[in-house]
């Protein structure tokens, strides 16, 4: 059955019929049916090509080969209940190990980033013996019910916010309240943080963790203001909470000049518990919590055993081990750098010339364009960002997506092997598309 085509218009009649619709599809008015995909390319039913700018899952590229035929090699010769003792699991964890600061040496395999970020959650709650958690406005960190609790993105279009959640201002130096014009935005940042541990105190609750992307992804493609994240820590732990850095989107790379976001922040900042997820596997499910040895420890002293029954097995370690191996061989994190770096400054060499233009912002393949109405006002452009997206995808077959509070920012997370070409052919057609927008 998988190898028999159905027509576009079935497909879509037998998702709406059997799949939830909660389920959404990008351009839901017309959704691209993908039946392949190469490099940052992908194919649809009628051969036609479309530039991937949206899977940052994919993060070496899809259906790499070295990718492909690690994965069915092991396959092959081993896949099995990760009780069983095996190399592959202990080789990947030395092999993250060598990524990270020294005293993130204990490793936890799970199959997704909400997986990820639920244990990390259960760490730290263990370890400090406190349930408060502390989260940044607009954050997102999974689908699990533990997680939509400590996600303002998502609770608070549901049931709102639990009495051991709070929720921190975003440090966002653009529109936020302390902007760049402001001599030290990272401190006056993190001090909202120590105000907040503050009132939670002379409530009477303990912090067990402050939980942040280190790249802030759906509050809107944000760089963390320089010495936010060492203060903010300092903050915590003398509260006797833990850093929680949430590194599901943005790790492996992504930012050019580090392995880790988090390592933007500088040499004297580490956090206590890493998740990763997403780009892990380049599609296939895996992800991982990394943490210190104390944090684990106490985690094992609560005499419970924590099992998973796919976390690390030889076939999800082996395709995480052929990752990390073209990640050095094609130097994809200089590849990064270099065309990130252009892609941002021809998006500011745009800004001259569009008044639309607000702010573009980002580090290597992790790049935002937002677009307000008025640069002074800064009000959300979330029309015009929806038409962006809509005219890219049918003019030029490009496919792009907006995130941020109001959907008014543009973001580009595309595979790593994303070319200089590719970088010019999308600010072209925006640039194109903008100046026909204007003209009418």
């Amino acid at each position: 059955m998988a190898s028999e085509k159905l027509r576009k218009e079935e497909t879509l009649a037998m998702r709406r019929r059997l799949i939830g619709q909660s389920c959404r599809l990008f351009y839901s008015d017309d959704p691209v049916k993908i039946v392949r995909a190469r490099g940052q390319y992908l194919f649809d039913e009628n051969g036609m090509r479309y530039l991937d700018c949206i899977s940052n899952v994919h993060h070496v590229g899809h259906c790499h080969p070295s990718i492909t035929e690690a994965a069915a090699a092991q396959m092959d010769l081993l896949n099995t209940n990760t009780r069983f003792l095996h190399d592959n699991v202990v080789l990947y964890a030395e092999r993250l190990a060598a990524t990270l600061p020294e005293k993130l040496s204990v490793f936890y395999f799970v199959n997704s980033g909400s997986e990820a970020n639920d244990l990390a959650l259960r760490l730290a709650q263990q370890y400090t013996q406190h349930e408060d958690v502390i989260v940044l406005d607009h954050a997102y960190h999974g689908h699990l019910m533990s997680l939509i609790d400590i996600s303002p993105y998502k609770f608070r279009k549901l049931a709102g916010q639990k009495e051991w959640v709070h929720v921190a201002p975003l440090p966002d130096t653009y529109r936020g309240m302390y902007r760049e014009s402001h001599p030290n935005p990272g401190q006056a940042y993190a001090d909202t943080v120590k105000d907040l541990i503050e009132e939670v105190h002379k409530k009477g609750r303990k912090i067990s963790a402050f939980f942040a992307e280190s790249l802030p992804s759906v509050g809107g493609q944000l760089l963390l203001p320089q010495g936010y994240s060492a203060k903010v820590a300092e903050y915590v732990h003398s509260a006797g909470g833990v850093f929680v850095a949430d590194e599901v989107q943005t790790g492996f790379g992504r930012v050019g000049s580090h392995f880790w976001a988090f390592q933007l922040q500088g040499d004297g900042f580490c956090p206590d518990i890493v998740t990763m997820g997403k780009p892990m596997g380049n599609g296939h499910p895996l992800a991982c919590v990394a943490t210190t040895v104390e944090i684990a420890g106490a985690f094992t002293a609560n005499g419970v055993e924590y099992f998973n029954t796919f976390g690390g097995n030889p076939v999800s370690c082996a395709i995480g081990l052929a990752v990390l191996d073209v990640i050095e061989k094609e130097d994809l994190r200089g590849n990064a750098m270099r065309v990130g770096a252009h892609l941002k400054d021809l998006l500011t060499k745009l800004k001259t010339r569009h008044q639309i233009i607000g702010d573009v912002r980002g580090v290597g393949l992790f790049v935002g364009l937002e677009l307000v109405k008025d640069r002074e006002q800064k009000t959300p452009a979330t029309e015009t960002a929806a038409q962006v997206v809509k005219r890219l995808k049918e003019e030029d077959r490009i496919c792009v997506s907006t995130d941020g509070p109001w959907e008014n920012v543009v973001k580009f997370k595309p595979p790593m092997c994303f070319s200089m070409e590719d970088t010019e052919l999308v600010v072209q057609c925006i640039d194109r598309i903008l100046t026909d927008m204007e003209a009418k």
